[in-house]
């Protein structure tokens, strides 16, 4: 689908939506990034999958990728609040090394491989430089933070400044405080933070199907006609 079609794509599924959900798709959107992409790995427990794919809607993280090598990524739809139909997931499950390859992928795209751990002492996170380029924040296991192997293919480290006698946060919990340092100043920042033009074009068309009942028909009549 060409530019011009996905235009008029968008343009004739507003006219079924609502003006007001229309008007609320391009706002979102207006503030979503994908300068920075979350990245976990193989976490179990469900509750604590969806609430990091909240947070990352609720901060404008439009992408999250699952690395399953031990635990297959499920969620909670209680916990996720809606937050599923909005946020990109990307997958890695498909090989025996699924950390490796998430890593060269990401890397490939121009990603920073940043891991998020109170066990180095690179940095704390509002010391971590926002325009050194786009960044791949990891974060590991309830119970074991990231593996050793993704420790060993890290650029960079970054860690939660903590001041009691527990050692970490709980995986969602500093998925969220991370987010809200990164993104508070990356939005008050010079940094082209904001999604491509295409990419918004694609969010766009994806959000407002969801919307609509029986879109894949809708779509499909629609390309049918001006496709």
């Amino acid at each position: 689908m060409n530019t011009e079609t996905k235009k008029a794509l968008i343009a004739y599924l507003s006219t079924i939506v609502t003006e007001k959900r229309s008007a609320t798709i391009e706002t979102v959107l207006a503030e979503r990034t994908n300068y920075i992409n979350v990245v976990v790995e193989n976490l179990y427990q469900p509750h604590n999958a969806s609430a990091v794919i909240r947070s990352c809607d609720c901060f404008g993280v439009q992408t999250i990728h699952t690395i399953e090598n031990s635990n297959k990524f499920k969620t909670s739809k209680d916990i996720a609040a809606g937050s599923l139909n909005w946020v990109d997931i990307v997958q890695h499950n498909e090989t025996e090394n699924n950390t490796i390859a998430a890593i060269k992928k990401l890397k490939a795209q121009g990603y920073r491989i940043i891991a998020t751990t109170p066990h180095t002492n690179d940095c704390n996170v509002n010391e971590l430089k926002l325009e050194t380029g786009k960044m791949a924040l990891f974060f590991g296991t309830e119970m074991h933070g990231l593996t050793e192997e993704m420790m060993e293919h890290a650029d960079e480290f970054v860690k939660i400044p903590m001041y009691g006698f527990t050692e970490s946060f709980n995986i969602s919990v500093s998925a969220a405080l991370v987010l809200n340092d990164l993104v508070t100043r990356l939005k008050s920042s010079a940094i082209d933070w904001k999604l491509e033009d295409e990419e918004q074009l694609d969010i766009q068309i994806k959000w407002l199907s969801k919307t609509i009942k029986g879109s894949d028909k809708v779509v499909k009549d629609f390309l049918e006609k001006h496709g």
